[in-house]
């Protein structure tokens, strides 16, 4: 059996690009935190043109739970993350960033957040709230900016949307929409869908190689028609609720041969002698019949011979 349809527990998705130098290392804490455990990692190369690639090669020989995807062209983060998800074999799914920033160690609270709040069928994510952030005060700044829109026109409550390290069922992330940048707004789109979010505390640290892919002003530019793009969703969002299968009602089990009347019980066989009876009957009285006509008819035979 491949890897890649070996049935694990749970996938854990990592977008990355031009990462080299911060892959083994995230690699490696993965497998640990999940060792023990039916697990698989899927890491989405979207088109790095960097040492990635080889790392990740040289990782694949050694960690037999790592798959590996490759865009040919660069399409985003969301898009990297939509092509593991359309691939992973886990019922639950795991998310985090690739450059490191995200501890893996946080993975066992998410789930457990999920788990707990998933019973009688409630559609749960559970989202990291980053603790003590190791950014720069310039994208401190713009992370508040960006949470008060988010507030203020989405309605989104969650106090960190931004961060990357989520776990949510793959049933539920199939659901939402999906569309460029869609993982900076998680939160809203399960809402959107019906879906719960449970805010869980995590650690953030800094990089230990490479820089950051996102500059402030990209964001901002990019976020105001993501925002209208999320507003117009969340008007036009599902209103059907669960989706129950009715099945055909069951038949009444089948009585035994036999058919009780008046008391008696009157089997198979003796039916069907009462009908052999009956035809019996029916035709000794066509033969009476018969009788009686030729009969009938010889009468006058005889009476024109003693005329004659």
């Amino acid at each position: 059996m491949t890897a890649a349809s070996q049935p694990v527990d749970i996938s854990i998705l990592v977008p990355v690009m031009n990462e080299a130098g911060n892959i083994r290392p995230l690699i490696d804490e993965i497998c640990s935190v999940f060792d023990g455990r039916r697990f698989e990692i899927i890491y989405i190369d979207d088109a790095s043109n960097d040492a990635t690639a080889d790392e990740l090669a040289a990782a694949l020989i050694a960690v037999p739970q790592l798959r590996v995807l490759r865009h040919a062209h660069r399409a985003g983060q969301s898009a990297a993350i939509r092509s593991g998800l359309l691939q992973a074999n886990g019922d639950l799914i795991g998310v985090l960033d690739g450059d490191g920033q995200n501890v893996p160690a946080d993975f066992p609270a998410l789930e457990a957040a999920v788990i707990a709040a998933s019973k009688g069928g409630q559609m749960v994510m559970a989202a990291g709230i980053r603790q003590l952030r190791d950014d720069s005060p310039m994208r401190l700044v713009a992370s508040r900016g960006a949470k008060w829109v988010r507030a203020s026109l989405l309605a989104d409550t969650h106090p960190d949307s931004g961060c990357g390290i989520k776990i949510l069922p793959r049933a539920l992330f199939l659901q939402l929409p999906f569309f460029n940048h869609m993982h900076r707004f998680m939160p809203s789109l399960v809402r959107r869908n019906g879906g719960i979010v449970l805010g869980v505390p995590v650690a953030h640290r800094p990089r230990i190689a490479g820089t950051s892919k996102y500059r402030i002003l990209d964001r901002l530019l990019v976020g105001v028609s993501d925002v209208l793009g999320v507003m117009w969703l969340l008007r036009r969002a599902p209103m059907q609720g669960a989706v129950d299968e009715i099945n055909a009602p069951r038949r009444a089990p089948k009585r035994a041969a036999g058919k009780t009347v008046t008391g008696k019980t009157v089997t198979g066989k003796t039916a069907a002698g009462k009908k052999m009876t009956s035809a019996k009957k029916k035709s000794a009285k066509k033969k009476d019949v018969t009788k009686t006509v030729k009969k009938a008819s010889d009468k006058p035979k005889s009476a024109k011979g003693n005329a004659r």
